[in-house]
């Protein structure tokens, strides 16, 4: 079987040395050709030097150098498009993804999984931010979307060649991989993983990065945001109506002079179809924005010369 590992770098000098020698006494027992493909995200440090280091003591090594900073699913992305072997493993760079899963991993596709699927288990992890967002996150997303995404899941699969094929199928601009293994419905193990410490440095996914890989998952994946301001349209509607009938009523009844100028209740109707109609519009400005984004069939990353270049 040969196997290219896929491996997003950014910003980790002095870190991917050691993930590489991780990742080698594992793979190097196993009777299989490994290939790894590390893909620099544009980093700003001596990534790419230790890198070429490596490859000039491994033959088995390319580096992919992006031209600047695409984000980890773009670069993921890079490293899946020059991949050529029977299965794909990709997998972060920072050692929080452990390689002694790969052997198992390998074995399911050999049974004839298509796709295996990481997910990430950690109860035993204190109560977070990050961990508590991350649970809502999905919970939406799956309420919201056609497409399940398993909470939890990771970056860190096994893909057989017709699942990359598939997957290489679906060119859109923003990308949420996650979900987009999931659409392609493809013969599925689930694999669950403890995350391991970062070997060293810290995290580079940063709050605002994952908002965006939180916005491209929903408006990528589900039209809810429209249906909802629809939703808000019609119960205004009805509310509109209600009112309508409550004012005729004093007009039959003979009551007119029980009414009187309203100027709060009629500034909080002002307000709130204002703010509904300004939320509704943002959602079809989002949704027309990435129409934009995908119509000019932009690249999703540029490599900054050809592979093992500088």
């Amino acid at each position: 079987m040969t196997v290219d590992l896929v491996i997003p770098i950014f910003n980790e000098e002095g870190v991917v040395e050691q993930t590489h020698r991780r990742i080698c006494d594992v793979v190097d027992v196993l009777d299989h050709d490994f290939h790894f493909i590390y893909v620099d995200d544009g980093s700003r440090d001596g990534t790419a030097s230790s890198i070429r280091k490596i490859a000039e003591a491994d033959p088995r090594v390319t580096l992919l150098r992006l031209s600047r900073n695409f984000g980890h699913q773009a670069a993921l992305t890079a490293g899946m498009d020059a991949a050529t072997a029977e299965v794909v493993v990709t997998l972060d760079g920072d050692g929080q993804h452990p390689p002694e899963m790969i052997p198992q991993m390998l074995g399911l596709v050999a049974q004839g999984y298509d796709i295996v699927q990481t997910q990430r288990i950690d109860e035993a992890q204190p109560a977070s931010f990050k961990k508590w967002t991350s649970g809502l996150f999905y919970r939406f997303i799956n309420v919201v979307s056609g497409t399940r995404v398993l909470p939890g899941a990771a970056d860190f699969r096994a893909l057989s060649r017709p699942a990359l094929d598939a997957l290489k199928a679906m060119p859109e601009y923003h990308r949420f991989l996650r979900g987009m293994v999931s659409w392609i419905g493809y013969a599925t193990v689930i694999l669950p993983y403890q995350p391991a410490e970062r070997i060293s440095g810290v995290s580079k996914y940063s709050l605002s990065k994952m908002v965006r890989l939180a916005m491209d998952a929903v408006f990528s994946f589900s039209l809810m945001p429209l249906y909802l301001g629809l939703s808000l349209g019609g119960l205004l509607f009805c509310l509109a109506a209600a009112e309508m009938v409550y004012v005729l009523s004093f007009w039959v009844t003979g009551r007119q002079s029980s009414l009187e100028p309203g100027w709060s209740s009629l500034m909080f109707v002002i307000l709130i179809v204002s703010a509904i109609l300004m939320t509704l519009l943002g959602f079809i400005g989002v949704y027309v924005g990435y129409i934009f984004q995908e119509v000019k069939h932009r690249p999703i990353y540029l490599l900054k010369g050809e592979k093992n270049d500088g």
